[in-house]
């Protein structure tokens, strides 16, 4: 029950997030917005804010929200009574083609800004980082020749402090394979040791075989919990944020091009049991996981696929470099391209998450 509950919790609020993004620069434009809705489907609950304003509403189907604008589509127009000049002024059609295009990116785009806020709350609240203790050091490898040892912390590479495991591996991944120059702490007090890093081949986060440096050594179980000030934790937050970025392009990147199988798309019930997971390990971590969430919506909503932002997007820049807009019937022949291709991938998502839960012995 928390799993669902947790679930419901993560994915409400990056639907609200994603959705306010539409809603506020939508406003801020002059768009009159008729509804605001978290889920699809039948109308749950809600409220009207003043006379003809927008309705707010809760729906029953939560893997989703909208927010439906005046003027929105020309079905709408087709099927309710001419709008008057006035009406018109405030209608999502009749504004400028790069206004359209900054209400449809603002939805995406408060996912990532919101991604980046909640990891900077997650810094200032305090994270835990694994020191820079040495806890294996592998046979036949360069950190083993140099003669470090199991315990050992590194203090400085080539006179540059470690703070932490991260920076560490880092700093010898990103070295130019030159032997570099480590200062360590032991018991009997700190000494200098010289390791040449050698290039080793891996596997990625993907899967795949890569080159890199190592000098083969493993980290410890030591760790210490580190709040950081607002200046600290908003540029870590910036550096995290990218790489999140970075990482879930690469993948989705890979999954287009086939280099990852496609068993590896995850759908709402893996969602569900990762927030779950999350939730008990604390708040941070659960901050983390919904700003890895956040910019995956962003990401995916970006793909240039009709029904989603992205396709609208594709469409306006279309318009915007031919001055007029595409054809609608072009359009709609487009959406139901894409609403097929969306109920494929969510149908094969909820197959690989049926699979991963319920393994055929």
């Amino acid at each position: 029950m928390n799993t669902v509950i947790w679930a419901l919790v993560v994915l409400g609020v990056l639907i609200f997030v994603h959705e306010l993004g539409h809603f506020l620069v939508a406003r801020l434009v002059g768009v009159r917005v008729l509804v605001f809705s978290l889920g699809f489907g039948p109308r749950l609950a809600g409220w009207t804010a003043g006379e003809g304003g927008t309705e707010y509403r809760l729906s029953a189907v939560p893997l989703g929200g909208y927010v439906k604008m005046l003027g929105e589509s020309d079905e709408e127009d087709e099927e309710s009574t001419p709008l008057t000049p006035e009406e018109a002024s405030h209608s999502f059609a009749a504004q400028k083609v790069w206004s359209r295009i900054g209400i449809v990116f603002a939805g995406p785009g408060f996912n990532f800004i919101f991604a980046f806020a909640v990891l900077v709350v997650a810094f200032m609240l305090g994270v835990g980082e694994t020191l820079p203790v040495v806890g294996s050091v592998s046979r036949g490898m360069p950190a083993e020749a140099a003669g470090v040892k199991v315990g050992d912390r590194v203090l400085a590479i080539n006179d540059q402090p470690i703070s932490r495991w991260e920076v560490l591996s880092q700093t010898i991944r990103n070295s130019d394979g030159s032997p570099l120059r480590f200062t360590i702490e032991r018991p009997e007090g700190a000494m200098l040791l010289t390791i040449q890093p050698r290039i080793q081949e891996m596997t990625n986060i993907f899967g795949e075989p890569v080159r890199t440096l190592l000098i083969g050594i493993g980290p410890g179980s030591s760790s210490e919990f580190v709040s950081y000030s607002l200046t600290q934790a908003m540029r870590r937050g910036a550096e995290q944020t990218w790489r999140m970025t970075e990482m879930i392009v690469t993948g989705v990147w890979k999954l287009i091009t086939r280099a990852i199988p496609a068993d590896q798309i995850g759908g709402p019930l893996m969602i569900a049991e990762m927030a779950g997971k999350t939730a008990e390990q604390g708040t941070s971590s659960m901050l983390f996981f919904m700003a890895l969430i956040s910019i995956n919506l962003g990401i995916l909503n970006l793909l240039p696929i009709p029904v989603l932002d992205g396709g609208h997007l594709f469409f306006f820049l279309i318009e915007a470099m031919k001055g007029t807009p595409v054809s609608e019937k072009v359009r709609m022949h487009a959406n139901r391209a894409g609403m097929f291709l969306l109920i494929i991938l969510m149908a094969w998502a909820m197959k690989n998450d049926l699979t991963r839960m319920f393994p055929m012995q």
